[in-house]
């Protein structure tokens, strides 16, 4: 899997992250970098986020 932006390969948190923000039903998915610049949301707040969503047992971060 790879981003549909720039290429980059990509981490099944970021393809679930992109799920929940953008849209659940999503075949292409945008790396944290971009999905960062299309939302303006800083990486590091994305990967709060991400801890956030597992912690909250969101199925899609298992």
């Amino acid at each position: 899997m790879t981003c549909k932006k720039c290429g980059a390969p990509l981490h099944p948190d970021e393809a679930a992250l992109h799920c929940k923000l953008i849209n659940r039903g999503s075949a292409e998915f945008f790396c944290l970098g971009c999905l960062s610049e299309y939302t303006k949301i800083p990486i590091p707040r994305l990967r709060e986020l991400i801890d956030y969503y597992r912690k909250q047992g969101c199925t899609l971060f298992n």
